[in-house]
């Protein structure tokens, strides 16, 4: 149905997006938690941090990428004694990709946080529960709907980001070309009905994904609750 190179750039899609995805979900949520729950000075700074790649252009993002991880860059080869390897990879890639849905993921998950009610987390360490042990036995548990639904939100972007990926990992056929990129490269050389067939492809994606999204978080009825 599809040719071999629709095929790798779906692969190739679905493997950015995943990683993007385990590579931002620790920190996101942590972020997210911490700005739901801590009152610490400078916090609207943080936020205002966080927040910063929803409205920069992704080519500026993907030029920032470059500069850190160029050969003179602060985390280049130079610097660190060793090639990461993130350059005109799959890796880089997904570097570029997590970065840009990084604040997408914690926004949603500082909202799923701020559904619990704290009053329940003080009555955990009342008992004798540690913070910890209270994060993980009841704020997450509680916000575990909203945060699968911010992860998913976070997957969601990495499928369509163009503009750092372009810029960090390049438009290598097979290595880093996403659908995203094939699509861009099609309307560069004129084959519209390709590039239309990958709109076709991205759209189903993107659609099953938000559907997917729409039913984990609708409400659902309370058992013994009949509706009305």
């Amino acid at each position: 149905m599809f040719d071999a190179a629709t095929l790798d750039a779906l692969r190739i899609t679905l493997e950015v997006a995943l990683g993007a995805t385990i590579l931002v979900a620790l920190p996101a949520i942590g972020t997210g938690f911490a700005l739901a729950r801590a009152q610490f000075f400078g916090k609207s700074v943080v936020e205002t941090i966080v927040a910063l790649p929803l409205v920069l252009p992704p080519t500026a993002i993907g030029y920032l990428l470059l500069a850190l991880f160029a050969r003179d860059g602060w985390l280049g080869p130079r610097a660190i004694g060793f090639d990461p390897g993130v350059l005109f990879t799959l890796r880089g890639a997904i570097i570029a990709s997590a970065v840009v849905s990084f604040p997408l993921v914690a926004r949603s998950a500082r909202t799923a946080f701020e559904l619990v009610d704290p009053r329940l987390e003080k009555m955990s360490q009342s008992l004798g529960a540690s913070p910890w042990r209270t994060f993980l036995q009841v704020s997450l548990p509680l916000a575990r709907r909203g945060l699968i639904g911010a992860l998913a939100l976070g997957f969601g972007r990495a499928i369509g980001e163009f503009g750092a990926t372009v810029i960090v990992a390049g438009n290598i056929p097979g290595r880093t070309q996403t659908l995203a990129l094939a699509i861009f490269n099609d309307i560069q050389v004129g084959d519209h009905d390709h590039a239309l067939m990958l709109v076709g492809l991205t759209t189903v994606l993107a659609f099953v994904l938000l559907w997917s999204i729409e039913r984990w978080l609708e409400p659902r009825p309370q058992k013994g609750i009949a509706k009305p």
